[in-house]
């Protein structure tokens, strides 16, 4: 990433550093804390939108590399165990207040601290009161990543002046610009997508009439489809991949199979949920599958939600990497070593660190699927012969005429 699009310009402590800085005396706080935060805003949905609630996200004391905190893609390359992110992620109390989207554009005090914090290009000081004691509790979801104790905001004060990126001051000041056109700016700029669903969340981007709070979950899923859309839109006019081609990785108990065959892109997710793993509590195994042809979706992927935008990035990315286009069939699985969730980010990275790795190519169709489902018996105990069966996409290359049918 190049140096001047960093958001987090302190160099990261090596992997041995890390628990040293971790604080573990969340309990023992009062109502009152001296802070800095990642920099880290949670808008919460469990309200009746318009309502929200805004979270300021801190640890209880100043902390050397606060934004550790919330660095998911740095959690992944430094492949950080999912104890150690618990403990990190339940350390931030989340000092929360309520508020009603369109406030985006108003002059509530509390509403413009947190959009000052979530533009912030380095961790941010701050002093917080809070109305009663935190609440001990940790919570977790498949879209957001887990949250510590949270408690209401009775009062909040920024001890310094905060940064901001110029390329972030850019999108903020042009009120003309679409926040899709401002999100693509931004990712164009190596801006991480941690970043660029804080702005779009916050309600600092897009169209000024247009401006609004939005929920975490929402704008997570949100700007991994305007990029993923934007990037289906650049790869229109790329030749197509000339071999049918295996991924294979895994991160935490997520393990990807990646198919890549000769075709326009089209992108298919099966997910299958192991019992024992984070979403999975029963005996049986439990499956999702979403779908889209060239032109895309014309709804949300109900069946398999955060996961299905935040998959297809990655396969986008390579493709984009390598300037071509290809048909996609991802078929994940979720074993108990991912024990506990911690969000959607997850999946997106783990299909990042697959898509890194050596590839292995194959004749035809046949000879791939073949293979697959031998490695998958082996290795999970599962038959993907009735997932081949079911793939629509499978089903289309079956029943797709290409142009050089006809030459």
């Amino acid at each position: 990433m190049p140096e001047e699009t960093i958001i987090y310009r302190k160099k990261a402590p090596d992997f041995s550093e890390i628990k040293s800085i971790m604080f573990q005396g969340v309990n023992k706080i009062t109502d009152n804390f001296f802070g800095n935060s990642p920099p880290q805003i949670f808008i919460g949905s469990k309200l009746k939108y318009p309502k929200v609630n805004v979270g300021i996200l801190s640890p209880p004391e100043k902390v050397p590399d606060a934004w550790l905190y919330s660095a998911e893609q740095y959690w992944a390359n430094q492949n950080l165990d999912i104890s150690t992110i618990i403990k990190l992620r339940s350390s931030l109390i989340n000092s929360r207040f309520a508020a009603t989207a369109d406030q985006a554009r108003s002059s509530e005090r509390f509403v413009g601290i947190a959009q000052e914090i979530g533009m912030a290009k380095r961790p941010v000081d701050i002093e917080i009161e809070l109305k009663k004691k935190i609440a001990l509790q940790f919570d977790t979801d498949k879209v957001t990543m887990p949250m510590g104790p949270r408690a209401p905001l009775k009062n909040a004060r920024l001890t310094e002046n905060t940064a901001v990126d110029t390329h972030v001051e850019k999108v903020l000041s042009d009120t003309d610009l679409k926040a899709t056109d401002a999100i693509s700016y931004l990712y164009k700029h190596q801006f991480q997508n941690n970043m660029l669903n804080q702005l779009l969340s916050i309600g600092v981007l897009g169209l000024k009439k247009n401006r609004k709070l939005v929920p975490t979950r929402w704008s997570i899923t949100a700007v991994d489809d305007m990029i993923g859309k934007q990037m289906k839109k650049e790869m229109r006019d790329y030749q197509q991949i000339d071999t049918y081609q295996l991924f294979y990785g895994s991160h935490l108990g997520n393990y990807y199979f990646v198919l890549l065959f000769p075709d326009n892109f089209r992108y298919e997710l099966f997910e299958y949920f192991v019992p024992g793993s984070a979403w999975n509590p029963s005996d049986a195994m439990t499956a999702a599958t979403d779908w889209e042809d060239y032109w895309g979706r014309s709804q949300y992927a109900f069946s398999t939600a955060g996961g299905y935008y935040a998959s297809r990035i990655a396969i986008l990315e390579h493709l984009k990497r390598i300037k071509r286009q290809a048909s996609a069939l991802v078929i994940r699985f979720e074993l108990p070593e991912y024990w506990a969730s911690l969000g959607v980010w997850i999946v997106r990275e783990s299909c990042r660190k697959t898509m890194n790795n050596p590839h292995m190519m194959f004749p035809n169709q046949a000879s791939m699927i073949e293979y697959i489902k031998k490695v998958a018996k082996e290795k999970f105990n599962f038959d993907l012969s009735k997932t081949i069966a079911l793939s629509k996409l499978l089903q289309s290359t079956k029943t797709q005429k290409k142009l050089s049918h006809f030459f």
